[in-house]
């Protein structure tokens, strides 16, 4: 039996580089021998040296590509365009989906038309005068993922550093509303051509919030899988995540973090169509506990990607 040749993108030029190259270690480890042949391919590598056509060459090389690129240039619909102007499958989602994904005014706005739950938000322009606010709130950059540039505001005191912070990333961020309550993540994995919800997780910073430090450094966070919910509840989340998962298009994978307010009303926040592969992330340890392993779940992601080239 040929194997499948398996090109891993991981690294790539985001402020999320480093998770990235973790994410694709792990795939790399992880992908079934007895299947493909794996190797990794880090676009900066190629690009910073202007050898468009080495890179192309080594993406061509692939039976299939597998995006672990996180954030911006891999995450956000570039990448896959390039991947779909050359005729090679790739894993994920699609152009528009992607796209759409990232960018989180365009999500909320989807998500409204969609009656999916949401917090309510305003945007935020750098070159512009800042409106009148309410507190507490939650800053974010409009595209940037892993938490980065992010920041929860108690009082107009805090804002203007948690702009510098934001615009530092993007010239446009949201204002959202803060909902205090629980943090939960719904991987979503495509069984059979059936997006399925995995079992819910809930993320329990030690302290402060989820951000990139307690999302990547061992020991500072503790995620529960299944999360400890009334069947009613859990059953209300996952109607969400899909719907938000299906709304914006995704294809694949992918994972739906959100808060579940004091009155166990679920708010999806966004939604991450390339989710970490990292030892600590959410997907893997979510679909451990339903039983897939690391090496099944890449198997089950490359599949996908190959059945939606043939369709």
């Amino acid at each position: 039996m040929n194997k499948t040749r398996v090109a891993i993108l991981a690294g790539g030029i985001s402020s999320e580089r480093e998770i990235s190259l973790l994410s694709g270690e792990m795939v790399l480890k992880n992908c079934p021998r007895d299947k493909y042949i794996p190797f990794l391919l880090d676009p900066k590598d190629l690009l910073e040296k202007e050898k468009w056509s080495d890179f192309i060459r080594e993406l061509k090389s692939a039976d299939v590509i597998f995006i672990a690129l996180h954030g911006r240039m891999g995450e956000d619909g570039v990448i896959q365009g390039l991947l779909e102007s050359l005729g090679i499958p790739y894993t994920g989602s699609s152009v528009l989906a992607s796209a759409l994904a990232m960018d989180k005014v365009k999500s909320k706005q989807i998500f409204y038309f969609y009656n999916i739950p949401t917090p309510p938000w305003r945007l935020l322009e750098k070159s512009k005068p800042i409106p009148p606010l309410t507190y507490p709130l939650v800053i974010k950059p409009q595209r940037q993922g892993s938490s980065v540039g992010v920041t929860i505001v108690l009082s107009e005191e805090e804002l203007p550093h948690a702009l510098n912070k934001a615009f530092q990333y993007d010239p446009l961020a949201i204002a959202e509303n803060y909902i205090k309550g629980r943090e939960l993540s719904v991987p979503i994995l495509e069984i059979d051509d059936v997006p399925t919800t995995l079992p819910v997780v809930e993320i329990i910073p030690n302290e402060g919030f989820y951000d990139y430090y307690h999302k990547y450094t061992p020991g500072s966070t503790r995620e529960i899988a299944p999360a400890p919910l009334k069947k009613e509840t859990e059953k209300k989340v996952k109607e969400v995540a899909l719907a938000a998962y299906k709304a914006l298009g995704c294809a694949n994978f992918a994972r739906v973090d959100l808060k579940l307010d004091e009155e166990e009303n679920p708010f999806v926040l966004e939604v991450n169509t390339i989710p970490g592969l990292t030892p600590l992330s959410l997907l893997p340890l979510s679909a451990q506990a339903m039983g897939i392993s690391f090496s099944q779940l890449i198997d089950i992601i490359i599949q996908n990607a190959l059945r939606k080239s043939r369709i």
